[in-house]
């Protein structure tokens, strides 16, 4: 089932799902992440073109070393990764400008990074892996992370921040105003920016029923 998914590279995705997660108990970038990402790339590559093997590639090895979200190495996760990818792709005697594509896209993909992509594959990829962090999915993300963390789902004496900084690492429902609410205005493609307004339209509409339920809208 999981090789049949990254289809229709499913050869290829075979030979580097192994290399893809590190053991980690983290249910936000395990496979069925990486299943959801390949997802929104068919769906961005079949208007916006690009080259299957790299994107199955970088897909796959994004994840490939688990840095905790609280990590100080956090910012570092996507060079990590792409490091991993390339000496994995090389093993398997891939020409080096293949190589070179996959990393830059893996490393162009992480909020934290700030690397800006270059490459149409390197603007799929972000724009795949963000429309993971909108809409519902990115509701259901947020909060299973910050349990994962510790963090509150809100401060109950100042719901909104009105009066006190965000803090996103305490408060989860501050995380929605210091990322999430933003990614939307950074996607790279035009069929990425089309589905990311859909997402985050659904996402402001939990934030005000979220708001409705705990008695400040």
């Amino acid at each position: 089932m999981k090789d049949t998914v990254f289809a229709p590279l499913s050869t290829l995705a075979a030979s580097l799902l192994p290399h893809a997660l590190e053991p980690s108990d983290d249910g936000a970038h395990d496979l069925a992440h990486l299943q959801r990402v390949w997802h929104n790339v068919l769906t961005l590559q079949a208007e916006e073109g690009g080259d299957l093997e790299v994107l199955v590639a970088a897909v796959l090895l994004h994840d490939g070393v688990a840095v905790e979200k609280n990590s100080p190495l956090r910012s570092q996760a996507s060079r990590l990764a792409a490091a991993k990818a390339s000496a994995v792709l090389a093993e398997m005697n891939w020409p080096e400008e293949k190589i070179a594509a996959v990393a830059h896209a893996i490393e162009a993909h992480s909020f934290s990074a700030n690397i800006t992509p270059l490459t149409l594959e390197a603007k799929i990829v972000q724009d795949a892996d963000r429309l993971d962090s909108l809409g519902m999915l990115g509701v259901a993300r947020t909060f299973y992370v910050a349990g994962r963390m510790g963090s509150a789902l809100y401060d109950p004496q100042d719901p909104e921040a009105k009066h006190r900084d965000y803090d996103d690492k305490h408060f989860c429902l501050d995380h929605f105003q210091t990322k999430l609410l933003h990614l939307a205005d950074g996607f790279q493609t035009a069929a990425g920016q089309r589905l990311a307004q859909i997402r985050h339209q659904r996402l402001k509409g939990f934030m005000e029923q979220f708001k409705e339920e705990i008695g400040i809208a």
